[in-house]
């Protein structure tokens, strides 16, 4: 399907069907299920387990959310809003700022009443991020005086049930300022019952960042840069999927995040290999490495675009949230499932009054028994 664009991933949504809070309890959301053979399935989330078989592996993304966002004054005394994007050192890190005039290198901030910090310059793509330098730990300073940074379809102030809920049970790694939302709906229950079963489970690592929320601005996919994100796949998680292919089980990523560190790894890893094979004295001997398996432990940057037509090299179903019309995450999961079925499975989502986004219901989406036929994917 060549010549995709940005309208083919639109799709109207009744604004009543954003949600503004979780189910009261993680598990309560519905589930959307969209099977290999592209049909569809109104099941509840709590049903989860009953669709996976003993040696699956569920890989999740243990990100944790800090509390990026901040408010505060300038020192000529306009008010700024602050959404910490990346930490980079202990008491350094990368924001993107609003407010009335930006502030040069060398002006200082008042944040939260509370403490100071000072701009050091522009950064990022474009200089869309300012660098500042905190007056201490900035992980420490946030938690302390920090907001959650709900995302913006969300109204409502974050109060001390949001510091909760906007948060997965098993994060552990802080860094993102927006939560794997797919991952909101697991609760130790429900870990435990998978683990009765033999289902195993993998974490990754991916700090989401803003980026997340942006719109694609062109109508061109292949013109579309992505933002960039930190990501680690670690060796014990390569391990557990090597596990799981050998036991003949299958590999389901939870959210689109995790979806995306495990391909960007095996697509690194496959750069490296290529890389190896062409130059035989980079892997330190004489012949050829090992044969290629799926991939290697893997940490870095990632700017991956997965469109239609992107192979996939690891994941063989998703659990995921509904996602905003037009989205790189629309794109995604219409890689994975095809965007026809995509479509029908949306406009069955709002016929059915489904609850959308960070805080609505989930989808199961398997590997469909024949691929899409649509245009390759970029990296």
């Amino acid at each position: 399907m060549p010549g995709l664009t940005v309208d083919d991933f639109d799709y109207v949504l009744p604004p009543e069907l954003i949600a503004q809070a979780p189910a009261v309890e993680r598990r309560a959301s519905r589930l959307l299920h969209l099977d290999p053979a592209s049909l569809l399935h109104d099941r509840q989330f709590a049903d989860l387990p009953s669709l996976l078989r003993p040696n699956d592996l569920l890989v999740f993304n243990d990100t944790r959310v800090i509390k990026a966002r901040l408010f505060g004054e300038k020192s000529s005394g306009g008010k700024v809003e602050i959404l910490v994007e990346r930490i980079v050192e202990t008491d350094r890190a990368l924001v993107h700022m609003r407010a009335s005039k930006s502030p040069k290198a060398g002006a200082r901030l008042r944040l939260s009443n509370a403490f100071d910090a000072t701009v050091l310059g522009r950064a990022g793509d474009g200089g869309d991020l300012f660098d500042l330098r905190f007056a201490g730990p900035v992980l420490e300073l946030l938690e302390k005086h920090g907001q959650t940074p709900l995302p913006p379809y969300i109204t409502h102030t974050p109060d001390q049930g949001d510091d909760a809920r906007y948060q997965t049970v098993y994060a552990r790694e802080p860094g993102a300022i927006a939560a794997p939302t797919a991952g909101l709906h697991f609760d130790a229950d429900m870990l435990a019952t998978l683990k009765a079963q033999g289902v195993n489970t993998a974490f990754v690592t991916l700090h989401v960042g803003a980026g997340t929320f942006l719109p694609v601005r062109v109508q061109n996919l292949t013109e579309h840069v992505m933002h960039s994100e930190l990501y680690t796949v670690t060796q014990e998680t390569v391990d557990a999927i090597n596990a799981a292919r050998a036991a003949g089980g299958r590999v389901i990523a939870v959210g689109t995040t995790s979806v995306r560190a495990l391909e960007s790894a095996a697509t690194a890893t496959a750069k490296t290999r290529a890389s190896v094979a062409a130059h035989p004295a980079l892997d330190g001997t004489s012949t050829l490495p090992r044969p290629p398996a799926t991939l290697d432990a893997q940490s870095g940057d990632t700017r991956l675009f997965i469109t239609p037509g992107f192979t996939f090299h690891v994941i063989d179903a998703m659990v995921t949230n509904f996602h905003l019309p037009k989205s790189t995450l629309m794109m995604l999961i219409s890689a994975l499932a095809g965007t026809d079925a995509v479509k029908a499975a949306y406009a069955h989502a709002v016929a059915e009054r489904y609850r959308f986004f960070s805080y609505g219901d989930a989808m199961l989406i398997e590997r469909p028994l024949i691929a899409p036929q649509t245009s390759a994917g970029q990296a």
